[in-house]
């Protein structure tokens, strides 16, 4: 019989690219999801575009994670829980702090609650982390070593200078991936959410003798990403302000970076997870090892869009937002022989192919940077 395998938000951007690959290859999958409408619009169950693409293939329970009962039909006869259902928003999470924790860090404690007080048939589970619980990224000192900053001065990012430096230094420092032993010292409160979630996970699993697993997730993209929602995701963001002819308006100076991993990669990495021993017990980063700054981010999509917009760098910044970090995908490569496959370049052109065959949809970007504005989380 096949494995049984339970997705929690599984019918968002990586849970419905996960089934579907999963289902390919012999799993029976079960989806727990609430079809959030930040996602999935007003009408989900008959507008939804990544529901009806796992409809009728998977086991659903319209659910959340943040109710006992649900998690309890959901586990029901699992052999593997994927854990992907969180609250994604890093600006929104700094003024919906117990949205954030109540969904992040309380639907993971009623998981590890049941696992912990009845009967079942899990035997390991796979926790979405995140890049975000770094802060910061890893940078090197000619006169210090390896070095991992706090979060920058609001004072200092008001004069226009955004770089990270030394308190009272004035040496330029150098950019380094980041690795999975790197300095844990998220700038915002989904980053703390997504730190516990992935602490609970790998402490309490290992003592009930399930395997725990945990991705620190890089910058997920590709076909099928919500382009509805105006609190996460630069790409859709962008694209949506591009296809309404609206400017793209860019904070800081534009040269901030991440790494922007393709979904298909995300979802090799995954499966690799679930069914490799060599996972159990780890954590890994999943991403490519590139930095992309934000400004070839816009550049690319405009130029693959062939619309002209305005690129407006603001010199604006959100409190808690970090200026570069990149992965360090060593150790995922040697214990799970993965290697991204997909380019930036490949990448954004199947992204925007996407895009092009999808309805325009109303840009409420400008709202979410006024919600920030008036809570005096942006500058």
């Amino acid at each position: 019989m096949a494995k049984k395998i339970l997705i929690t938000g599984g019918a968002g951007f990586i849970g419905t690219n996960l089934s579907l690959a999963l289902i390919k290859i012999g799993y029976e999958i079960t989806v727990l999801d609430n079809l959030s409408p930040q996602i999935h619009g007003e009408n989900p169950v008959s507008t939804s575009e990544l529901y009806q693409s796992i409809k009728d293939k998977v086991n659903f329970i319209q659910g959340d994670v943040s109710n006992k009962s649900d998690w309890e039909k959901a586990i029901n006869e699992n052999e593997v829980i994927v854990h992907l259902a969180a609250e994604t928003g890093t600006g929104q999470s700094m003024y919906q702090i117990k949205r954030y924790t109540d969904v992040n860090i309380g639907g993971t404690a009623l998981m590890l609650d049941i696992l912990a007080s009845s009967t079942h048939a899990v035997k390991k589970v796979v926790v979405a982390s995140s890049r975000a619980i770094y802060g910061e990224g890893r940078y090197y000192s000619t006169k210090l070593g390896y070095l991992y900053p706090e979060s920058r001065s609001n004072e200092r990012m008001l004069t226009g200078n955004f770089e990270v430096n030394i308190p009272e230094s004035d040496e330029v420092l150098q950019l380094m991936s980041t690795d999975e032993n790197s300095k844990i010292h998220p700038t915002s409160v989904y980053g703390i959410t997504k730190q516990n979630q992935e602490q609970m996970v790998m402490t309490v699993c290992a003592a009930l003798n399930i395997a725990p697993v945990a991705f620190r997730y890089q910058n997920v993209y590709g076909p099928g990403q919500s382009l509805k929602n105006p609190y996460t995701g630069i790409l859709s963001i962008f694209s949506t302000q591009i296809k309404n002819g609206k400017s793209i308006n860019i904070f800081e100076d534009g040269k901030e970076s991440r790494d922007f991993v393709f979904i298909d990669d995300v979802v090799d990495a995954t499966i690799k997870g679930i069914e490799n021993e060599n996972a159990n017990g780890q954590v890994f980063n999943v991403g490519t090892g590139i930095a992309t700054t934000v400004i070839e981010v816009a550049e690319t999509l405009i130029k693959n869009y062939g619309l002209e917009v305005p690129v407006q760098i603001t010199g604006n910044f959100r409190i808690g937002d970090i200026r570069h970090n990149y992965a360090d995908i060593s150790k995922i490569k040697n214990y799970l022989n993965f290697t991204p496959s997909v380019t930036f370049e490949n990448g954004i052109k199947r992204f925007t192919d996407w895009v092009n065959q999808q309805e325009i949809q109303q840009s409420k970007y400008e709202d979410s940077l006024n919600e920030m504005k008036s809570k005096g989380l942006m500058k």
